[in-house]
């Protein structure tokens, strides 16, 4: 596989320095990308360089994940207004081997083939460095002009900047490009990528490797992925889709990708998916003739969930958006564990019974009527129920003097209410 050709295709170049084409052709190379370690897992802002790696290994180069552990510390002028927190080394190195488990879901650490992928913190060659060596070794061979000139800096001197730009940011290019002379002249690697946004802070790595070691080194970024809206890509009012199911659980994470614009998912299917060209063209061809049924959403967010979960969690994310829609039946329902039931149902209103109250069973009338406001009086609800608009736990209720008993509890803790197609409520034992 071309990787340059394949990455062109699926619309994943920004810039690429010229000659990195033709060293990839030439020899198996060794390429990095520089993974931010200050939360315990990734999130999907970070896919589109972690599938950079993909695509690097799978046509035969050799990927380098570097966890940031140093450059965390201090913070990127790319596009921030801030400066980091420092982290102490126990917090980074458990981020460091909870980003490794994620890695590995997309890329081979473990063999022993030639192009295995390697983990590397630059903490690790960063914190025996003196202030003295650093500007002796590094400094004097980046001039300031040479700083200066690059895009983000000039952003953050800029006149829409009150807040300016700390000597620590500054210095910032000069420390990524320190990891890039030390994994070229360690690991052999020839090859940094990452988001346009990086592009000057790689060529300052691409330039000390020049002039320290007159050796030659490649640059290739990939565009910043945004909404066809203007929105920023990964964002929800919740905040960050993460991979971690702890942070975002798999429901939520594959309802993300179904609910993208179709604009969008043409784009992210090439990006976050190993499908070929000739299968995404289908897709699209599907998607033009029958928009509703949503093609290119669907196979997205089968593809991502399947890589960053399995396909168990995509199975179950699945059932579980048909509760919604009147497809799930109370088997369906109680199979869904706590976690992706309180995710179908986030937000919706929920009302806490004593549990003692349901293991002596109270009638259904009195439930709904009067221990909860889910219904403002009986005369309504036992109307609901004559009409059968009236389901606990998405099975039809026409008995009113049903009696709502523990053994009713999902998961040992909820029960259901539907009233009509829409009108949902949640009764939680306590």
């Amino acid at each position: 596989m071309n990787f340059v050709e394949e990455l062109t295709w699926r619309g994943m170049i920004h810039d690429i320095m010229p000659g990195t084409e033709e060293q990839l052709q030439k020899e198996m190379t060794s390429a990095y990308v520089g993974i931010d370690p200050t939360a315990d897992s990734l999130h999907i802002g970070h896919l589109v360089s972690v599938m950079m790696l993909k695509h690097f290994q799978i046509a035969g180069h050799k990927p380098i994940a570097l966890v940031g552990g140093a450059t965390g510390m201090i913070g990127d002028p790319s596009g921030k207004s801030a400066e980091r927190n420092l982290l102490d080394e126990q917090t980074l190195s458990h981020n460091q081997a909870c980003l490794r488990r994620q890695l590995t879901k997309f890329l081979d650490f473990e063999s022993d083939a030639a192009n295995a992928a390697e983990l590397v913190n630059n903490y690790d060659w960063m914190k025996n460095f003196s202030f003295l060596e650093f500007i002796r070794d590094i400094g004097k061979h980046i001039t300031v002009n040479y700083m200066m000139a690059k895009d983000n800096v000039k952003k953050r001197l800029g006149e829409e900047s009150r807040a300016g730009l700390s000597f620590t940011e500054f210095t910032y290019q000069l420390v990524q490009g320190t990891d890039f002379l030390h994994l070229y002249r360690e690991k052999n690697c020839k090859l940094q990528m990452g988001g346009s946004d990086q592009w000057g802070n790689i060529t300052t790595g691409t330039e000390l490797i020049r002039r320290k070691e007159g050796g030659e080194a490649f640059a290739l970024t990939c565009p910043l992925i945004t909404k066809a809206d203007g929105g920023k890509f990964g964002k929800t009012e919740s905040g960050n889709v993460w991979l971690d199911p702890k942070l975002t659980t798999a429901y939520k994470f594959y309802q993300f990708w179904l609910n993208v614009s179709d604009a969008d998912a043409e784009r992210y299917i090439k990006i976050f998916t190993l499908l070929s060209r000739e299968d995404v063209a289908a897709l699209v061809e599907e998607q033009e003739a029958a928009p509703h049924l949503r093609p290119l959403q669907k196979r997205l967010a089968k593809e991502v969930t399947c890589m960053v979960h399995d396909e168990g969690e995509y199975n179950k994310a699945v059932a579980a958006s048909q509760i919604l829609f009147g497809k799930a039946t109370t088997e369906s329902l109680s199979e869904l564990d706590r976690e992706t039931f309180l995710s179908v149902f986030e937000g919706v209103p929920t009302y806490e019974v004593d549990r003692a109250k349901l293991d002596a069973g109270v009638p259904v009338v009195e439930l709904l009527a009067t221990e909860t406001d889910a219904f403002p009086s009986r005369g309504e609800l036992r109307r609901t129920m004559k009409g059968n608009g009236l389901s606990l736990n998405k099975a039809k209720l026409t008995d009113q003097e049903y009696l709502v008993t523990g053994s009713d509890l999902i998961n040992g803790s909820y029960i259901l209410i539907q009233k009509g197609k829409k009108n949902y409520y949640i009764i939680e034992a306590v």
